[in-house]
């Protein structure tokens, strides 16, 4: 999972440490030289061998120049956006740039926190949106609408979100509110009778708003509580259709709007989230396929770009195949397997 921007920020570490031990090396040979003129001056000697020890080196631009351009060209290669990218870059530079240490520090680590800090800066929304503490705090019936587009895995996800909460022991029913494609009801049926779930439905081509208000009734009438509710996969660039995504949050007010998204999608799904979200408003994001040679782009970017934490990463079809989303995971997977390691004994 992540393995290619994993890959890439290895790189970009290890290009660093090279650069910086060969201007250790250098002034090392420095040093030495100097030694060598005052050799049998015993005082003097002896003076400056604890001026070596106490010394300290101050990284430059100069040493930072290429490998940070490597680095932004590895987040671009990732699916970072641009701007995230340039962003993470300038982060970067402004921690390393006129950073002292102490001659024979462990430039490595030094490297890895300032990456390490850059990334999790990103993901600074992480924290505002506990998805357990709102459901059991919240005034019930609470009502999620699920908005995305066509074959992101909207439905399937809309099924493990069900399962999760049923497992945190909220009843729940679902509200069959994509009633612009043929057989979405029967669909998402499906995964309802498997969950042992009540739908509310209309017919094909019916107000997706109606159907959301009544499944709205039907869990304040019946004590449930919590409304999860399927809408038609939207392209962004679709008026019409992101016009009546609207009237369904206008008219029934849900408590939370997630978006759902592929992992594998880059930068299609950083314009989708940021759409959405600058048209109905989005409160949190899930990404499926997170198994699926996903580069990990996708994930800092819809975090930076929209301003709103991710919830859930999906890696597979079954229904306990969802996983919260820890930010701190992600940049240790990103930083190599044993970035935590490191972290954790320093």
């Amino acid at each position: 999972m992540f393995d290619g921007l994993r890959k890439k920020i290895g790189e970009f570490r290890e290009n660093v440490v090279e650069r910086i031990k060969a201007k250790d090396e250098s002034e090392e040979l420095e040093e030495e030289k100097e030694e060598e003129v005052t050799k049998g001056i015993g005082a003097k000697l002896k003076e400056k061998g604890k001026a070596i020890l106490d010394r300290e080196i101050i990284l430059d631009e100069k040493d930072l120049e290429m490998p940070l351009e490597g680095l932004e060209m590895a987040l671009l290669e990732s699916d970072v956006a641009f701007s995230v990218a340039e962003e993470i870059k300038i982060s970067v530079k402004r921690e390393l740039v006129g950073k002292r240490r102490k001659w024979g520090a462990d430039t490595e680590v030094l490297v890895e926190e300032a990456i390490r800090n850059a990334l999790l800066n990103v993901f600074s929304a992480d924290s505002k949106l506990d998805f357990d503490a709102f459901v059991d705090n919240g005034n019930k019936p609470i009502i999620i609408v699920f908005v995305g587009v066509n074959g992101t895995g909207k439905t399937t996800s809309i099924a493990k979100v069900a399962k999760k909460l049923l497992g945190s022991g909220h009843s729940v029913v679902i509200a069959a509110a994509d009633t612009y494609r043929a057989g979405a009801a029967e669909q998402i049926e499906i995964h309802a009778s498997n969950l042992g779930l009540k739908v509310i439905k209309h017919q094909y081509g019916s107000d997706p708003a109606a159907v959301v208000y009544d499944a709205m009734k039907y869990a304040s009438a019946n004590g449930l509580d919590v409304v999860l509710a399927d809408t038609a996969g939207r392209m962004h660039t679709s008026i019409n259709l992101m016009e009546q995504l609207k009237k369904i949050c206008r008219v029934t007010k849900p408590d939370m709007v997630l978006f759902v998204d592929e992992a594998v999608a880059g930068n299609d799904a950083v314009e989708r989230a940021k759409k959405f979200n600058e048209d109905i408003g989005i409160d949190a994001a899930i990404l499926t396929k997170v198994d699926v040679d996903a580069k990990g782009g996708t994930a800092i970017s819809i975090a930076h770009s929209t301003s709103k934490p991710i919830l859930f990463l999906g890696k597979g079809q079954e229904y306990d195949d969802l996983v919260d989303f820890d930010a701190v995971w992600l940049v240790d997977r990103l930083l190599g397997e044993n970035g935590g390691e490191r972290r954790n004994a320093s």
